[in-house]
């Protein structure tokens, strides 16, 4: 067997918590060391044999990785990172900030040009997978409409949103996709859907002792730009409850492209995920095309690329000759 990929891990969050597991189930990776900003001794590493590096000195690590999967947040890690860490190692990360990834490719591609690295940018399942999916039966149904739900998924942002109400103690928010918008896709109607009447919110929250449940209540489902424009539960439980039924992220979703061809023929694609943890998940995408990335960088490329760019043979730890017997 040639020699393993070398995996650096920038972040230890969910995302790199759930990269460490997803690597140590490949058979061609080993980690070289998680860097985080925290005092490396503080860091719970359930393999004591993985070194924990404070991110100071990561540049003295630059010949002993050939991949550095990034898991730091896209609000405010990835935008500095992603150019910076990619002028020394071949990257991958998770930015998922989609109006702004046309600016976050160029800035990361200026910076892997300069220190002659590849990075693959905006790796996970949307954007990853539902984006390819969006692509590819864009490109098969031209004449037609592409639809994309959320969930069920516990959404990490309009989690802290209800945390921060007024008398709230704890609490999560779910998006639900509407089974009543997606049987009118699924049915060739190819309508025209306002993104609340696509999902549903449901919230599960913990009082404060003493809290005005009906005021929480209220304070959440006005709430602009976050629930005031949907169909909006809300659950009062105790956090034994939500400690038991609530603990992990699970989320999915579905991609439908819904149009004709030829004689007036219906045809439909239709893409599903459903996810006991996103964040594994998407660490399991991102392990996935580190190894895409240490292959083109073998074979000389250099810049920024996206999902679309990688061709699906360099994800897979087997031949080509392989793929082609058992796949193909």
């Amino acid at each position: 067997m040639s020699n393993p990929i070398k995996v650096g891990i920038l972040g230890y969050g969910n995302l790199g918590k759930g990269t460490v597991k997803a690597v140590k189930q490949t058979s061609d990776m080993e980690i070289v060391a998680v860097f985080t900003r925290r005092d490396p001794a503080s860091l719970e590493l359930e393999d004591p044999s993985i070194k924990a590096v404070h991110i100071d000195e990561v540049e003295s690590y630059k010949d002993k990785i050939d991949v550095m999967i990034l898991c730091g947040g896209s609000a405010t890690d990835l935008p500095g990172q992603g150019p910076k860490y990619t002028k020394l190692f071949n990257t991958i990360d998770s930015y998922d900030t989609h109006a702004k990834i046309p600016e976050y490719f160029e800035a990361v591609d200026e910076a892997a040009k300069q220190g002659g690295n590849i990075s693959i940018i905006a790796v996970g399942w949307d954007p990853g997978l539902f984006s390819i999916n969006r692509l590819v039966s864009e490109a098969i149904i031209p004449n037609g409409e592409t639809y994309t739900f959320w969930g069920k998924g516990l959404s990490q942002g309009h989690s802290d949103a209800v945390r921060r109400v007024e008398g709230v103690k704890a609490g999560v928010q779910y998006t639900i996709p509407s089974d009543e918008a997606m049987e009118r896709v699924r049915s060739g109607e190819n309508p025209t859907l306002e993104t609340a009447e696509k999902h549903r919110r449901v919230c599960y929250i913990v009082p404060e002792e003493g809290a005005d449940t009906n005021e929480i209540e209220n304070t959440i489902k006005t709430m602009p730009n976050y629930f005031a424009d949907y169909q909006t539960e809300v659950h009062f439980i105790t956090e034994e409850e939500l400690k038991k039924e609530h603990s992990k992220a699970p989320h999915g979703g579905f991609v439908i492209r819904s149009g004709k061809t030829g004689e007036d023929n219906k045809q439909l694609i239709e893409f599903s995920l459903k996810l006991e943890s996103n964040p594994e998940f998407t660490s399991s995408v991102l392990v996935a095309y580190a190894r895409a990335a240490h292959r083109l960088s073998k074979e000389g490329a250099v810049g920024a690329k996206t999902v679309f760019d990688i061709a699906p043979g360099y994800l897979s730890p087997r031949s080509a000759s392989d793929l082609r017997r058992d796949l193909l």
